[in-house]
């Protein structure tokens, strides 16, 4: 395929390739990766970063979405033995199929899934322990915000309610091609000892984040789903815990999400 051609497509499936060698070189180092580590890749792109990952790992699993990057992918990682090529939709893949289980992600994830890529994979392989991934700036400052900032929503709180997530350092449009529109971070997650996360948490945070204007017993009264009493309960249990009756939801910890979802399923 021509490069024009490439160039459209990448466009038309939201995907920016990493050109520059000295960055692959920075999220190797960022990445801390061991030789026993089995990495999974999403977005493997032209092989750039896939070629440098097969080198320093036990396995790699790469995931690519475009049929059109077969022969670039194969060629980059010609001759080694460590590499599983899944040329699939990371949306659609099961991810806790891979076989041998990932112990890491290190990716330039494709700003259109990059967050729902990232929280799938921290419910869906509880063996991997950290993540070093490429993502839009919004995204990254998104996952790693803090209570009652802008930022702070259902995806900040579910990410660090399983992990310690950091944004490791911004990085410039100019080390991809093509030059995307928007600024993109380099951002840093470790798995937390205790790192489960409850259905009925998960629901509670994406009810409560629903209507971001109202407060949290009233978004949570909104739910389809929801029980009858909820947002009495949830004012009880608000005020329990220290908040007024009409908090938000944004000035909850992703710890007081759980302890509200802990109350709730008491009083149910």
């Amino acid at each position: 395929m021509s490069e024009a051609g490439c160039r459209a497509g990448a466009r038309r499936l939201g995907q920016n390739f990493l050109v520059d060698r000295n960055i692959l070189g920075v999220i190797e180092r960022l990445a801390a990766l061991e030789p026993d580590d089995v990495v999974l890749e999403i977005g493997g792109g032209q092989g750039v970063l896939s070629e440098r990952l097969a080198g320093e790992v036990a396995h790699l699993h790469v995931v690519e979405v475009d049929l059109r990057l077969s022969d670039a992918l194969h060629a980059a990682l010609d001759g080694f033995s460590n590499v599983t090529l899944h040329f699939a939709d990371a949306l659609d893949l099961d991810f806790a199929a891979l076989d041998p289980e990932p112990s890491a992600v290190v990716a330039n994830l494709p700003y259109s899934i990059a967050a729902t890529v990232i929280l799938r994979t921290i419910d869906e392989l509880s063996s991997v322990r950290s993540w070093v991934v490429m993502v839009q700036r919004e995204v990254g400052e998104r996952l790693a915000a803090a209570v009652g900032e802008p930022a702070y929503g259902a995806p900040s709180v579910l990410a660090q309610l399983a992990c310690e997530v950091r944004v490791l350092r911004p990085v410039a449009r100019t080390v991809f091609r093509p030059v995307p529109r928007v600024d993109s971070v380099l951002v840093g997650l470790r798995r937390r000892a205790d790192s489960a996360v409850e259905p009925d948490v998960r629901a509670l945070v994406h009810h409560a984040f629903a209507h971001r204007r109202k407060a949290l017993a009233r978004s949570l009264a909104l739910a389809a789903e929801a029980r009858p009493g909820v947002r009495e309960r949830a004012r009880e249990a608000l005020v329990e815990m220290g908040h007024p009756p009409d908090e938000r939801a944004e000035r909850l910890s992703p710890e007081e999400f759980r302890a509200l979802a802990a109350r709730l399923r008491i009083g149910a």
